[in-house]
């Protein structure tokens, strides 16, 4: 159940800023040191990067614009984009993302919906598990015990990819945030906190009850960062195959709740991202359109979404040193 949860980028960044390990436990990763940010470090990091990830480039009334899948946990060595995502990022006026991380107004929205929400009372069994999870991903329980359940089986995964070096400090998405402030480009957030938080609340009854326990079973049998790391591997690889084969092979659709929550988190969210993405497109933009990897496949994908709303749709094969002339297929 936890794996759904990556898909829920402005969550997964805010937590893991809010929380941080333990010191007093043994073992545990040190925070991830921050970005070199000087002018050698950059050219060096631009000029050794490679691309990463799923990019299409979609075009209507004499415009293009582009989609991009993204990665909401990732290593540091991935942040800089390469020759290809430059190139297509040089031909935009507007970067969107799910959530700009970086506007101080959406950081206060989250950070108070994340403190205001309505706390459910756990069976103490289960609460039992999500301590023993907490001291083994190296988090104080009394930093995550009066969040929601869904909330603290979030902040337990995102603490636990920690140890495989993951870290949500070098997200694609922040990445691209960054660009798109330091390039003057129009930033625009695709979804509101509200909306967001709305999609991970269960609603604290059965369904809640189910997603935790689930979760839990997933990190104690280690499945969780098992998929977690298959999914990443795809996004390294720009492996477009292996993410066309998702639900295959994720384990996250076994149940009747699971197909539920995937639905809520993917296929109920992706006409509302392609219709702000039109509009933008419509209105003049030429957008660079950044959102988790998974809304990008299958019949309810974005790409999929866009070609019905009259856009010619091409997939670019990443690897070439620049977007034009890049070897593309047709979706």
């Amino acid at each position: 159940m936890s794996k759904h949860f990556w898909l829920l980028s402005f969550f997964l960044t805010l937590l893991a800023s809010s929380f941080s390990f333990a010191d007093e436990v043994p073992n545990c990763p040190p925070p991830p040191p921050g970005p070199e940010l000087s002018t050698e470090a950059v050219q060096a990091g631009l000029k050794n990067a490679r691309d990463h990830g799923f990019l299409w480039r979609i075009s209507k009334d004499g415009r293009t614009s582009w989609l991009y899948g993204t990665l909401h946990v990732a290593k540091a060595e991935w942040v800089y984009p390469g020759p290809t995502l430059i190139q297509a990022l040089k031909e935009t006026d507007t970067v969107a993302l799910e959530m700009d991380m970086l506007d101080p107004a959406i950081q206060a929205r989250m950070a108070k919906l994340m403190t205001t929400g309505k706390t459910v009372a756990l069976p103490a069994a289960t609460v039992a598990r999500i301590r023993r999870q907490a001291a083994s991903a190296c988090v104080p329980y009394e930093a995550i015990e009066k969040l929601s359940p869904e909330l603290q089986v979030v902040v337990l995964a995102v603490m636990a990819a920690r140890r495989d070096g993951l870290e949500t400090a070098y997200a694609i998405d922040g990445m691209l945030a960054g660009f798109g402030h330091r390039a003057n480009r129009r930033m625009v957030s695709l979804e509101s906190p509200e909306f967001q938080m709305k999609t991970l609340n269960l609603g604290g009854g059965k369904e809640t009850r189910a997603l935790v326990d689930a979760s839990l079973d997933e990190l104690e049998s280690g499945k969780a960062m098992a998929s977690l790391g298959r999914l990443v591997q795809a996004w390294v690889e720009s492996d477009y195959a292996a993410m066309e084969t998702y639900p295959a092979w994720c384990e996250c659709m076994g149940t009747a709740v699971e197909r539920k929550l995937m639905k809520r988190v993917l296929d109920e969210r992706n006409p509302g991202l392609a219709d702000r993405i039109d509009r933008l497109h419509g209105e003049g933009r030429q957008v660079f359109a950044a959102v988790g990897s998974l809304h990008m496949f299958g019949a309810a994908g974005l790409p999929a979404l866009m070609q019905k709303r009259g856009y010619q749709v091409e997939r670019i094969t990443l690897g070439s040193p620049q977007v034009t002339g890049a070897a593309r297929s047709k979706d």
